[in-house]
């Protein structure tokens, strides 16, 4: 079993979940395909790493999308992480041989998540943060232009059983969500 990011469910509306996620540590690369990228961290979690330790590998696979002033939305150069387990730390992390692989610590957080199935695209990512965005506008709960792709599953798995989700950082954590 892969283990997973934790989280806490604050408030489901809908099919949306707002969710507090506590600090962790991402091993990430950005490079000019998401296939590179993929591969690079995934040799860093088999032991291309100065201690040749080898990593459990964590879900979900984590991609950056920056939202510019217009649309489209648009990835930035293919940035990927992986999360690290939560028995590591910044100093205890394995250090990357492969100099494209950074060791990142994200900060505790709140995001705005909506779940989907399927294989992700463009049109069914976009769609579903419009979606997630149009909700949060209508609740009153803004948002900042941190938006994350979320993938649980292997590229080998069956369309049908895929789980996808796009999160979208919260400006107003303390917003009242009981």
């Amino acid at each position: 079993m892969v283990e997973r990011v934790s989280y806490k469910i604050l408030k489901k509306i809908n099919n949306i979940e707002i969710r507090h996620y506590p600090e962790i540590l991402l091993a990430s690369t950005v490079n000019e395909s998401e296939n590179k990228s993929f591969r690079i961290l995934f040799e860093y979690i088999s032991g291309n790493n100065k201690s040749r330790k080898q990593i459990t590998m964590t879900s979900p696979v984590i991609t950056f999308e920056k939202i510019p002033m217009k649309s489209p939305v648009i990835t930035i150069n293919n940035y990927m992480a992986f999360s690290l387990p939560m028995e590591y730390t910044l100093d205890t992390a394995p250090k990357p041989n492969n100099p494209a692989v950074s060791i990142e610590f994200k900060p505790k957080r709140t995001l705005a998540v909506i779940i989907f199935s399927g294989k992700v695209n463009r049109s069914r990512f976009e769609k579903n943060l419009k979606l997630l965005k149009e909700k949060l506008q209508t609740i009153g709960i803004e948002y900042t232009e941190e938006v994350y792709l979320f993938r649980y599953n292997s590229p080998f798995t069956p369309s049908f059983f895929r789980k996808n989700e796009v999160a979208i950082e919260i400006k107003n954590p303390q917003f009242k969500f009981s």
